[in-house]
């Protein structure tokens, strides 16, 4: 598990008033230097370098506050649920980042105050980790902990990046989930959304790679659908390896690809646009066509939105008409 990079805006320094005004500052002095965008607040009482702040998505400012909370806190607290995501690089799709989340490690009863969401929950050897200087819980405890923060969907898309990148694992997130039930002191009913966590831990898959494709796993489950094969690996008639299309249905002759900006632009090769990789991508298609004698299906974000009418178009295809006589 890799540290955070130094340079990561998000490790900025954080200057709290208080040792601000114990170096001379005055809250007018602060007041200017944040008018002058030299300064931003990153919460009440915390600032941090306006340029590192605006380099920052919203993912980057929540583990920023994230960090300013711990500093501010006059007891230890661990970054958790949606709050730690960003400390491990992990996507924050469809998930509410208004609010910092913390676990209280002495277990006393968590409140909501001031943009801080405290959670209690028993804390086990392996749950924290040391991100960035301050400790956040673990991929398969955050795994867990995401389960109750959001949608299905979303907790889905998290597990699966954790699972792909091989931060946890499958067996890790249920032996660690079944612990809560198991132990009198930590019971599964104090940890809201267990049927969530169930559906996740059914349909996690560590051969998903994106958000767009656990999104469309998803879609295939939620709407009825036979669930596909991710990342199939197509081989011609010598065995060769071909091409690795995002799912398959072998026994229906259909295979399944989902088109994203991102996806094209982790396919550029040096020198290239976006139109070659989009070109040769269709060339792909093309053979695994003729090698497979399948029928494609493609998938965008756009569709996506539009759940009942996309996961109809792929029944047709997975499902077409007889032709009459």
């Amino acid at each position: 598990m890799d540290e955070l990079e130094a340079t990561n805006p998000m490790l900025s320094p954080i200057q709290l008033r208080k040792h601000l005004i114990e170096a001379g500052w005055t809250d007018r002095a602060i007041a200017r230097a944040v008018a002058r965008r030299d300064l931003a607040k990153v919460r009440w009482g915390a600032y941090v370098d306006a340029a590192a702040y605006d380099a920052l998505d919203e993912a980057g400012r929540n583990g920023l506050r994230a960090r300013a909370v711990v500093a501010q806190a006059g007891t230890p607290l661990v970054v958790s649920h949606t709050s730690a995501l960003p400390f491990w690089g992990a996507p924050t799709w469809g998930l509410d980042l208004t609010d910092v989340h913390v676990t209280r490690p002495d277990r006393k009863a968590g409140r909501h105050e001031a943009g801080v969401q405290q959670h209690r929950g028993k804390l086990l050897p392996g749950d924290t980790v040391t991100r960035g200087g301050v400790i956040v819980s673990s991929p398969t405890r955050l795994g867990i902990e995401v389960t109750t923060s959001g949608r299905t969907e979303a907790a889905l898309c998290v597990v699966n990046d954790l699972l792909h990148r091989g931060l946890t694992t499958s067996e890790e997130l249920e032996r660690r989930y079944r612990a809560i039930g198991e132990d009198a002191t930590d019971p599964m009913d104090h940890w809201p959304h267990t049927l969530t966590a169930n559906t996740v831990f059914m349909l996690c898959d560590a051969r998903i790679e994106s958000v767009g494709e656990s999104r469309l796993f998803y879609l295939c489950w939620l709407f009825g659908l036979p669930m596909p094969i991710p990342q199939y690996e197509i081989r011609d008639r010598w065995g060769r390896l071909v091409a690795r299309v995002d799912f398959a249905w072998p026994e229906l002759g259909v295979y399944m690809e989902f088109d994203g900006k991102i996806k094209y632009t982790k396919l550029l090769r040096p020198g290239e646009t976006i139109t070659d990789v989009v070109l040769r991508e269709k060339a792909r298609e093309q053979q695994v066509c003729e090698i497979t004698q399948w029928r494609p299906v493609r998938v965008d974000w756009n569709d996506l939105q539009h759940g009942a009418a996309t996961a109809d178009r792929i029944n047709r295809v997975l499902h077409p008409p007889l032709l009459s006589a």
